[in-house]
């Protein structure tokens, strides 16, 4: 039967820039405003540029938690929640325990949930069928409490919140035999012989268990208590007894201790998890929270049908840009405004891509079509998100769709657009304290078609000074990024935003032929100028992406 859906992330792609992460705020609270029982989070899939954390400082949310991959983790499969057993838990107590459960293995808490063991039914078997540990008790200090219990017992004098310290455990039948045995400190096995209760007080023993429920003389209570010897009685007759009383050690003394035990991390993958069980002989293992508490156990069988992990996209629908797992994730939903790319979906989904500067203009009007009203701040968001993906309205990306949108929001978020414009795009282009890889990572993503692969990042500036600045860190880093990501080629534009030129700087073989046709421009020592060129989706990419398959197929032919 098919699980309901409890929880769908709404992700931005990797390196998310401000419409990445705004859209995905944006929409989550649409989602959750529509009452449809799913609860519906925002996540990020890297690290905030200055940007982006300038814009959720200014309208007052925290960043969304970081998610790095949707493949089925352990919290997604059939874990059998449970608590652990305290350390002073008897084994038969145990062993009782799992015949109830129907279960082979219990772990081993201490109060706050900490792993401490694991005792699993052959361990209590060992232990009962080890005739010669009769000094178990006093080896574990196992307290009276769990005597009497494993026993049915009544104290009938002596401390019972007390603990074996000495001794072994031993059946007295008659005085002579426990003449050659009784040693101080012994535990004695009894019935109804006074005289040999008597013997094995008055030489030592530290408790008598007296079996069968027999009557035990007043004579023989005041012996006991003069001499320090408590006293149980059980119902049980002698054999019953003998089998049980070592049972009522504490599961300490059989427990695999934790530091030999395989657990897992209730985030850790699925997948990883099957390949560490395949190389073991384990049946049970633990499941750990976030916290390292103890939470419940999983088996192999538990593994074999997680719950896929639902997500929506947003601004994105290609493989490259998309967190990793995806292919084992079921996708419900994309909302974007890019190029139809690689992402595939194992039945239909809602995939709205419209050609527009910005996600969050399809948003508004998904906003208007389901009549849900928009707040100041998230009206902020995604008013930041359009100036950020049109550079405020510059863009040829940028549509009257989207100029419509953001003067709305703009009145909604009560912000006056030229001044917050500049402020949001100074905010981003501050390089303080920042490394090549922080500045490179702020905006960059990864285009693929066929055997074509290349990737192109993007920095907006509104001075020259920032982004000359930018520039100098960028360039030397350009070699390290590639191999980093793998890419045979990179590309990476420095906006001008005032003056529609952009500086596009680029590493790779075959660099400065597929800039010049591409652009139809002179490229040198790795940097090219192009005049009016501001937009990285509809600008740079798409004759990239031709001059690059072009090449391709000359040199075929």
């Amino acid at each position: 039967m098919t699980q309901p859906i409890r929880k769908i992330n709404i992700i931005g792609h990797l390196h998310p820039d401000t419409d990445s992460i705004c859209s995905a705020i944006a929409y989550a609270y649409l989602k959750n405003q529509m009452n449809d029982g799913i609860f519906y989070q925002a996540r990020r899939a890297g690290n905030l540029n200055r940007e982006t954390a300038f814009v959720l400082r200014r309208f007052g949310f925290e960043e969304p938690r970081l998610i790095t991959t949707v493949t089925p983790q352990l919290k997604d499969a059939d874990i059998q929640y449970s608590v652990g057993i305290g350390q002073e838990t008897s084994l038969y107590a145990a062993w009782t325990l799992m015949r109830e459960l129907g279960v082979d293995t219990l772990c081993i808490t201490n109060d706050s949930s900490e792993l401490l063991g694991l005792i699993a039914v052959k361990d209590i078997a060992n232990a009962n069928m080890d005739i010669f540990d009769t000094d178990i008790l006093a080896r574990s200090r196992t307290s009276y409490y769990n005597i009497l219990d494993t026993l049915s017992g009544t104290m009938v004098t002596g401390d019972p919140a007390g603990t074996v310290e000495e001794g072994k455990v031993l059946v007295g039948t008659t005085p002579d035999v426990l003449d050659t045995k009784l040693e101080p400190g012994d535990i004695v096995l009894v019935t109804n012989l006074e005289a040999t209760q008597r013997f094995a007080i008055e030489h030592g023993a530290k408790c008598l268990i007296v079996c069968c429920s027999v009557d035990i003389s007043d004579e023989i209570v005041g012996l006991a208590e003069e001499h320090g010897c408590a006293i149980i009685a059980t119902p049980h007759d002698t054999y019953e007894t003998a089998q049980l009383i070592c049972m009522s050690a504490p599961v300490r003394a059989r427990m695999l201790p934790a530091e030999k035990i395989l657990s897992f991390s209730r985030d850790t993958a699925v997948e990883d998890a099957q390949k560490i069980m395949a190389k073991t002989r384990h049946r049970f293992y633990p499941v750990l929270d976030d916290r390292g508490h103890f939470i419940g156990t999983v088996t192999s069988i538990n593994l074999l049908e997680p719950m896929k992990k639902h997500v929506i996209l947003v601004d994105h629908n290609e493989r490259s840009q998309a967190v990793d797992g995806l292919d084992e994730a079921e996708i419900v939903e994309i909302i974007d405004h890019h190029r139809i790319g690689s992402v595939e979906t194992s039945g239909p989904v809602m995939f709205r891509n419209m050609p527009v500067g910005c996600t969050c203009t399809i948003l508004y009007d998904i906003f208007l079509e389901r009549g849900v009203e928009i707040p100041a701040a998230i009206a902020g968001l995604m008013l930041s998100a359009i100036l950020s993906d049109t550079l405020a309205f510059r863009s040829p990306t940028c549509t009257e769709k989207d100029i419509r949108a953001g003067t709305a929001l703009a009145a909604i978020a009560d912000v006056g657009i030229d001044a917050y414009a500049d402020e949001m795009f100074e905010a981003g282009a501050d390089l303080t304290g920042r490394s090549a890889e922080e500045v490179f990572g702020q905006d960059f993503k990864v285009f693929s078609r066929g055997h074509v692969r290349f990737g192109v990042g993007q920095g907006s500036y509104l001075t020259d000074r920032s982004r000359l600045a930018a520039e100098e860190l960028i360039a030397p880093y350009l070699p390290e990024a590639a191999v980093h990501e793998e890419l045979p080629l990179l590309f990476y534009l420095f906006t001008d935003i005032k003056t529609k030129t952009s500086d596009l700087l680029f590493h790779g073989s075959d660099g400065d032929e597929i800039v010049e046709r591409a652009f139809g421009v002179e490229a040198e020592d790795g940097k090219a100028v192009l005049p009016g060129v501001v937009s990285r989706k509809k600008q740079v990419v798409p004759p990239i992406m031709a001059t690059i398959q072009g090449l391709i197929k000359e040199r075929e032919e």
